[in-house]
């Protein structure tokens, strides 16, 4: 993100949403989810720890049942961890997967259906995550990002819903939206981010913690529904 500032006093929620209302910052769809109201913010204690990760896996499956029920607009549902600010690249990317680990146990636990549209297998092209039945991809976050638009004051993991892209791609809204986000993101970053793909044609775990990886790289993350 634009802004590597510390939390401001008015709470880590209102500087995540001023960090998304940043003229500077990239994504247009977490700016249009914010603008109307679709943006949630989820608070949690420590990324390497699994202590907030049953709530966490609730609002989860309320904010997929709640698409199911209501399907307009963007959105996206935001985690963001008190700490720790101090992990690099490496440390962060392999907190996240335990994080996306223990939740995607907990979706099993609870008898949640793997989302049909997508594959349950990490190192599939058309990988996704799946909670309460629904996909999602996830935008990792954190102050040591090496991509501006990844830096945030605290970890966050964002989960945005496979399905309201297919829906843009349907209207033919995505790819003008993807190289809106692309041109911006090169303004912002001077680079072109070498990890982003369309889903489809490799894996989009590669993409999840913001971290460049190289070819040979394995995803940690096993679902027992593959």
């Amino acid at each position: 993100m634009p802004s590597d500032a510390t939390m401001t006093d008015h709470g880590p929620a209102q500087s995540f949403l001023d960090a998304v209302a940043d003229p500077a910052f990239p994504c247009v769809g977490a700016k249009s989810a914010a603008a109307t109201g679709r943006l949630e913010i989820v608070r949690a204690r420590d990324i390497t720890s699994a202590w907030n990760d049953v709530a966490i896996h609730g609002a989860l499956l309320e904010w997929a049942w709640r698409y199911r029920d209501d399907a307009e607009g963007l959105r996206s549902l935001a985690v963001l961890f008190d700490g720790p600010a101090d992990l690099d690249e490496r440390a962060f990317e392999a907190a996240l997967w335990e994080r996306l680990q223990s939740l995607a146990d907990k979706d099993v636990w609870r008898g949640q259906r793997y989302d049909k549209r997508v594959s349950a297998d990490a190192d599939n092209p058309k990988f996704s995550l799946s909670f309460g039945g629904q996909a999602f991809f996830v935008v990792g976050l954190h102050p040591q990002a090496s991509r501006p638009a990844r830096r945030f004051a605290r970890p966050a993991m964002v989960f945005n819903l496979h399905d309201q892209f297919v829906r843009l791609r349907d209207e033919g809204r995505y790819e003008r939206m993807r190289e809106a986000i692309l041109q911006r993101d090169v303004a912002l970053a001077g680079s072109v981010n070498p990890m982003l793909a369309r889903h489809g044609e490799t894996s989009e775990a590669r993409q999840y913690s913001g971290r460049a990886v190289d070819e040979d790289w394995t995803c940690p993350f096993r679902d027992k529904r593959a």
